[in-house]
């Protein structure tokens, strides 16, 4: 956070301390005990009385849509439950630092990476107990993971329930270099290993083609609208160089010390190798001031030659490319390193990262309803309906009883950018428990639609075209086997947490708000101005403590490297 944004939060926090007192009575009078002994779940001919649940998440969801959807009719008529979702825009740390400044808080919220404000301030209830009295399936669900949502090796409370897939096993890279497929049919189907070879097979189709459908051709955009910098200019640093994702660290496999990722040589180069494809004409100048509407529409205009960023990300224009019947500039995904001394760890198993995830506030009038409620969204018959849909509608069975999409089904679900808003498939299970991919219900079938053999059925012909010149079946085939590494004990490095008063949160934001204007103008800066402006951000992530908050992460690191191994 800025120091003007500081600033005006103070603002804000000194209007709103009038209200917190009040507010911390309010809490205690809230409390889990006296909530498990008198809950308001009042019986009306022998069905829950219907309840709204508000929720804020972190995350922002376009295509939220409240009950209004088939999937969340049928979940408000089986538990009685509406939710009222709130989603950040912008920074979400700032409406998290008010709600913990005011003592008002929805009844769930999913703050992902600053779930420690509001534990700090009292905001969360320890769901524990509330989960060993009601709930059977969440404990099914999540089994020996349970005990790796304790907050601490010093607080063995369970404050949010992990809303990552469990055991989920993963078969697309997810994040990586993405290339359109008209570039590398053009060229003859190079090899795309290195950002030497993804620049070259960019810089010959754009001097072959500098327009698609009348508008210029962009070589190269990324994205940089907020904390997205992170996703598709920053964190790609890591996987270019041979490390696995853990956000703003590095870890050494061996010692578990930690490092903040900027000091690395290697991601030195990978920025200036940025620098260079700018100095090239090949980076969209508007890399750094657009947004991401602005980013998706370029994509979906079809005229984006190659992207950096996560799956998750471009998924969206990548259907409208579809559903336009612009095959050919739908983009492949390929393990692009610095140089080839380095490998791809798209696929390193983490273990469950559960840490961020869905909690209870202390201001939900109802926590046992809350609870029995994420429990029925843990239930196999719940999780079947937000994979699937409902039965004869979005699936069907066969004689056997075995679930499956018709042809039309399939290719809805793959064309229409509006199925998931519509239907709302998949789009409540994100606040919930649920498994991932591979894993099978009480029957023996997939829980979800996804499958190997599935994902080459689901490839538009030029897909299995280009899949075939390099002589592979599925995306995954290009990568490096995940087993070929050991399995992270510490799971994922940006979901451990550390208290607000911890000697890391200061020189961590500091170094976070310099960061986000270091390697903007590292980047865009003239070729032999690069390293006097890396070398300034070095100075100042010095003199903002580095060392020291290295040294209390690294102790962080091998405590939950401990904790999870017991």
């Amino acid at each position: 956070m800025s120091h003007t944004k500081k600033m005006l939060l103070m603002g804000f926090i000194t209007v709103l301390l009038l209200f917190v007192m009040v507010a911390c009575n309010s809490s205690e009078e809230g409390s889990s005990d006296d909530q498990d002994q008198d809950s308001t779940n009042v019986e009306i001919d022998g069905e829950a009385e219907p309840i709204t649940f508000s929720f804020f998440a972190a995350d922002n969801n376009p295509d939220w849509d409240g009950m209004s959807t088939d999937v969340g009719e049928v979940i408000l008529q089986e538990t009685g439950v509406s939710l009222d979702g709130d989603f950040a825009i912008g920074d979400p740390a700032e409406r998290i630092s008010l709600m913990a400044a005011s003592g008002s808080y929805p009844d769930f919220v999913l703050p992902k990476g600053d779930g420690n404000l509001l534990v700090d301030s009292g905001a969360m209830l320890d769901l524990r107990p509330l989960i060993e009295e009601h709930a059977p399936n969440i404990q099914e669900v999540y089994g020996d993971y349970m005990n790796r949502m304790q907050w601490s090796e010093n607080d063995d409370s369970i404050y949010f329930l992990g809303t990552y897939p469990v055991d989920q096993e993963n078969w697309e890279p997810g994040h990586t270099f993405w290339l359109q497929h008209d570039v590398v049919k053009e060229l003859g189907y190079p090899e795309i290993n290195t950002v030497d070879d993804f620049e070259s097979a960019i810089k010959e189709y754009y001097e072959m083609y500098p327009e698609i459908d009348g508008q210029p051709t962009i070589p190269l955009t990324l994205l940089a609208d907020d904390w997205r910098l992170l996703i598709s200019v920053t964190n790609p640093a890591g996987w270019a160089t041979g490390a696995p994702d853990d956000g703003e660290w590095f870890i050494d496999e061996d010692t578990h010390e930690a490092m903040l990722r900027y000091r690395r040589p290697e991601e030195r180069e990978y920025f200036r190798w940025l620098n260079h494809m700018n100095a090239e004409g090949l980076l969209d100048p508007e890399s750094f001031i657009q947004q991401e509407d602005q980013y998706k529409s370029k994509i979906a205009s079809g005229r984006v030659l190659g992207l950096i960023d996560a799956d998750w990300s471009i998924g969206e224009p990548q259907t409208a490319l579809r559903e336009e019947g612009k095959h050919e500039r739908m983009y492949g995904v390929y393990p692009v390193t610095l140089d080839e001394s380095f490998e791809t760890r798209n696929f390193q198993n983490t273990g469950y990262i559960p840490t961020w995830g869905i909690g209870i506030t202390v201001d939900n009038p109802d926590p046992v309803r809350a609870i029995k409620f994420l429990d029925w969204m843990a239930s196999e018959e719940a999780q079947i309906l937000n994979n699937w849909g409902i039965e004869d509608v979005h699936y069907q069975l066969d004689e056997d009883g075995n679930r499956y999409l018709t042809s039309e089904q399939r290719q809805e679900r793959l064309n229409d950018s509006n199925y998931h808003k519509r239907t709302g498939i998949g789009m409540y299970k994100a606040y919930a428990p649920h498994y991932g991919d591979g894993v099978l219900d009480s029957t023996g079938q997939p829980f979800t639609t996804n499958r190997p053999e599935q994902l080459r059925e689901d490839y538009t012909e030029i897909e299995k075209e280009v899949l075939d010149a390099y002589g592979v079946e599925i995306w995954a085939d290009l990568f490096p086997d995940g087993d070929q590494f050991p399995v992270k004990p510490w799971g994922v490095a940006w979901q451990i947490n550390w208290d607000s008063d911890s000697p890391i949160a200061v020189p961590f934001q500091q170094i976070q708000d310099t960061m986000f204007t270091r390697i903007p103008e590292a980047i865009l800066a003239n070729p032999e101005d690069f390293d006097t402006i890396y070398d300034r951000f070095m100075d100042e992530v010095e003199g903002h403590g580095v060392y020291e908050m290295e040294e209390h992460f690294t102790e962080l690191v091998q405590k939950r490297v401990e904790l999870w191994s017991e």
